[in-house]
């Protein structure tokens, strides 16, 4: 079975091949089933839309991003359309990812609300709008990635302790009295306070 670190890796490489215009060994276009594909790529106006991927332990969430017309929000059907178009990405990801890693990628819808496709769209004028929408899937191959279960503990060298005490970092440094400060022109002064002048030493 592979590794977390050759999964994370294999669909990192499926993400690297599916920019807009991307093709196969064959020269051919890689289709992923977005709205970009459709048309012709200089004589027709084509769809801006795209996705990504994140990765977490035991399951992977699909982001999927387009602009779209405030029409089409309104007609019936919309959150389906969009949550087909994640299953689309879905079944791209799983197609490559055989064929990249030689190994199967398990993906299914998680339960409950993570399950269900979420967008958010924003108005780019009386006519546009872009879209945002996301889903996640549980993924069992990630099932033993690790989770960060606590924050990361502070840990000095003894020398570099050594150096940030002797200098004007601490608090100690801070509230010290009668430091010597070199104002340049080879002359050091000194004061009783940060509140006295400073005198020639």
């Amino acid at each position: 079975m592979a590794s977390v670190l050759e999964i994370i890796n294999g669909i990192s490489q499926v993400m690297a091949n599916a920019y807009d215009g991307a093709t196969d060994e064959n020269g051919e276009p890689i289709k992923v089933g977005l709205k970009r594909e459709e048309g012709h790529p200089i004589n027709d106006s084509r769809v801006m839309d795209g996705f990504s991927v994140k990765m977490y332990p035991g399951s992977i969430t699909i982001h999927y991003q387009a602009e779209v017309k405030l029409k089409d929000i309104h007609a019936n059907g919309f959150e389906s359309e969009i949550d087909s178009m994640i299953g689309e990405i879905a079944k791209f990801l799983k197609k490559e990812f055989k064929k990249v890693t030689g190994s199967a990628l398990n993906l299914k819808p998680a339960d409950g609300r993570a399950g269900e496709v979420k967008i958010v769209a924003q108005s780019t004028s009386k006519v546009r709008n872009f879209i945002q929408a996301h889903k996640s899937f549980q993924c069992s191959n990630l099932k033993d990635m690790d989770t960060i279960s606590s924050p990361s503990e502070e840990r000095l060298e003894d020398s570099f302790k050594n150096f940030l005490s002797q200098g004007g970092w601490t608090p100690e440094a801070k509230d010290s009295k009668g430091a010597s400060i070199y104002t340049g022109n080879g002359k050091v002064q000194t004061r009783k306070d940060i509140h006295s002048p400073l005198k020639a030493e």
